[in-house]
């Protein structure tokens, strides 16, 4: 490998983790054992990652009741830390939704939605449906 090239890898990437989900108490399945991250979870490989992300939508949905990409974007990139109109316009830009069509609770609703956020949080989105398809079923079973 050459030398500084990880550098020019997003860094959600190179951990793995494609959502950027920050560290917290939560110990996620699939965490790589060594976390060198100081911010944000490092994951073995992306399909855990995405299995993440995914789960995070669903929990939203489930225990919030959030079910559009207004209210998602919302609640997952607050003012605080990101320009939330703008990454809510990029979502549903991307994804061809309106910001309030209600999602079903499928992987055909959801998959657009997490290659958005995807690429809205690593400027690419690297990944073939097949991956992101596979973190996502391991997020929907029970």
């Amino acid at each position: 490998m050459v030398s500084g090239v990880d550098s020019y890898i997003p860094r959600g990437i190179r951990n793995n983790n494609p959502g950027n989900i920050k560290k917290n108490d939560i110990q996620w399945e699939g965490l790589s054992d060594e976390q060198t991250d100081k911010t944000f979870f490092q994951f073995k490989s992306s399909k855990w990652g995405i299995r993440a992300l995914a789960k995070i939508l669903l929990t939203y949905r489930h225990k919030y009741g959030i079910k559009n990409i207004m209210s998602i974007i919302t609640r997952y990139a607050p003012v605080e830390e990101n320009d939330t109109e703008a990454y809510k316009n990029f979502v549903s830009q991307e994804t061809n939704f309106g910001i309030l069509k209600e999602l079903d609770e499928t992987i055909e609703d959801y998959l657009p939605v997490i290659k958005a956020i995807i690429k809205m949080e690593n400027g690419v989105q690297p990944y073939n449906d097949e991956t992101i398809i596979e973190g996502m079923v391991l997020a929907w079973k029970k």
